[in-house]
């Protein structure tokens, strides 16, 4: 069977319009295959996820801490912080209601100070989370000690009780069983290399390439999602002319496992997950403590700027040469670590939409919008962490743009 014949199979041809598909949506991780569901909730709509890869959620989904942010530390009126916390009441939801068929665990998480600035910091950090109705409690020095005694708070905690762990895969298939409930089609080994405008008519042409075969073919389409995550950036200046195209930033987080010589229980050292106060001009949230669902306990992300210009040569291999600064990060807050039992184990990618020196200095939030003179290009552009919390949120924003 071809694959024109295969993406045609679902066509909805009661429905009259001048393209194959109402909407194509550019990159199947848990984001996009988010917002090709909410798109197949409105009546009409005839949906194309294009994926890559040979399955969805092959690269920044499945590379991560796969935590559920509580929303502690965006800007009230950021789309991360509206969506993470919007996101996180979802899946909560869902999960409460008995009937939704993802594994997840409300853990909640501390956020340790060790000294009078990691302690003013913390002060902030509850104003930021009372002022966007983000549940915390201050945790005192002796407490926490007397509650966690292997992770050291000398100033104190900030706990979260809504921060959680979940399956980025399920949630991901939970998803895709919703779109292909919905009759969505799903193009797996496909990539995207160009996009034009007919505004005549109006609509969007692609051109797509068949990865295994190598062949090339059209679509076209009333409307273009672009969620390709690290290569979202790319995709966008397939079609924006070139005093609109954008430069691609990604940084480098790699996981460390934790095996000690003598086995300890992951319950007697934490049932919470641990995080530092992040350092002065930090642009990530500190190597930290966390563990899956099976409660092996991890350590990471660290962060590690790419000179790289095309994410196709991301090399994943974790970073061994990091693992000295990670077990110093570690150390501060987990003291009875030790360096030999700390080993790289993975790694995973987040696309930036600014340089290393820029977001030192400035807030990164997600951009999603529709482009200027591209009525129905909806661009998704920096969806980093919290994108696994906010995915079900974002999949409704999308949505939105187009049916308000």
């Amino acid at each position: 069977m071809s694959t024109l014949s295969i993406f045609t199979r679902h066509f909805h041809r009661s429905c009259i319009r001048n393209s194959d598909f109402s909407h194509i949506v550019i990159g199947g991780g848990v984001v996009g295959t988010s917002i090709g569901a909410e798109l197949l909730s409105i009546p009409g709509n005839n949906v194309l996820l294009v994926e890559q890869h040979e399955h969805l959620a092959m690269e920044t989904t499945s590379r991560n801490s796969e935590v559920i942010h509580a929303g502690l530390y965006y800007p009230k009126d950021s789309l991360k912080g509206q969506l993470c916390i919007k996101g996180k009441n979802k899946i909560y939801e869902a999960w409460e209601s008995g009937s939704f068929p993802v594994e997840l665990q409300k853990c909640g998480k501390w956020v340790v100070a060790q000294n009078d600035t990691d302690a003013e910091y913390l002060h902030r950090l509850h104003a930021n989370c009372v002022e966007n109705g983000v549940p915390v409690s201050m945790i005192s020095a002796e407490k926490a000690k007397a509650t966690l005694p292997l992770i050291l708070a000398k100033a104190g905690a900030l706990e979260s009780p809504t921060t959680g762990i979940i399956s980025a895969h399920e949630l991901t298939t939970f998803f895709q069983a919703s779109f292909e409930n919905n009759q969505g089609t799903i193009g797996f080994n496909t990539k995207v290399t160009g996009i034009q405008y007919s505004q005549g008519i109006p609509n969007y042409r692609l051109q797509l390439v068949e990865k295994d075969s190598g062949s090339e073919f059209e679509l076209t389409t009333d409307n273009v999602v672009n969620a390709a995550g690290l290569h979202a950036q790319q995709v966008s200046n397939l079609l924006l002319p070139s005093d609109r195209h954008l430069q691609s930033y990604f940084a480098k987080g790699n996981y460390f496992s934790f095996l000690p010589p003598t086995p300890m229980s992951t319950i007697k050292i934490t049932n919470k997950l641990i995080y530092p106060c992040p350092n002065p001009n930090a642009t990530s949230l500190g190597t930290h403590l966390t563990f899956d669902l099976g409660g092996q306990l991890k350590f990471g992300p660290d962060l590690e700027w790419l000179d790289v210009q095309n994410a196709h040569d991301i090399d994943y291999t974790p970073s061994s040469k990091n693992l000295e600064g990670a077990y110093h990060a570690v150390k501060s807050y987990f003291p009875s670590i030790t360096r030999d039992s700390l080993h790289p184990t993975y790694s995973g990618v987040r696309p930036k939409i600014m340089s290393a020196q820029d977001n030192k200095h400035k807030f990164a939030d997600f951009i999603i919008r529709e482009e200027e003179g591209f009525p129905g290009f909806v661009n998704l552009l920096g969806i980093e962490s919290p994108g696994l919390t906010a995915s079900w949120a974002i999949g409704e924003y999308v949505k939105d743009i187009y049916h308000k």
